[in-house]
């Protein structure tokens, strides 16, 4: 009966590993390399650190989104531009009828083909933004294979 108790007694605890980490290794980092390791290992999405620098290390895949600023500032200046320029389109109505109502047909002639020759230089300054914003698309934001 002594021989039946000691088959079933359970020392508790978790079951071990088939192949467990035994092997530890240590390294020390600047300021600037943690900085840079933390932020590469919060843009991964890992569940933690180990993980993340083996991923790295065996070069497993690993998830990374960079942000390029230049881009970022480019894209925000393109948008204002538009909104000016949506605004002078608006403006450029207004004008028109402004000068219809307090001048002479001839007097509001005059002035209408001073701003169209300002027309015409503002479209050709918006071909050649359209121009050099193609060019900046193929160079930089295209994925080049």
């Amino acid at each position: 009966m002594n021989e039946n108790n000691n088959n079933k007694q359970n020392k508790g605890g978790r079951t071990p590993k088939s192949d467990p980490s035994i092997h530890r290794h240590v390294f020390r980092l600047t300021d600037e390399e943690n900085a840079k390791l933390l932020s590469l290992f919060e843009a991964s999405g890992k569940p933690n650190k180990a993980k993340f620098i083996i991923s790295l290390l065996f070069s497993k895949e690993m998830k990374s989104v960079k942000i390029d600023k230049g881009t970022v500032d480019f894209y925000m200046r393109l948008t204002s531009f538009h909104s000016q320029f949506r605004s002078v389109g608006v403006n450029y109505n207004q004008i028109v009828k402004l000068l219809y109502k307090n001048f002479s047909e001839k007097k509001a002639a005059a002035f209408l083909y001073k701003l169209e020759k300002q027309t015409a230089e503002m479209a050709m300054l918006c071909q050649k933004i359209i121009q050099l914003t193609e060019e900046f698309e193929a160079k930089y934001l295209k994925k080049q294979p």
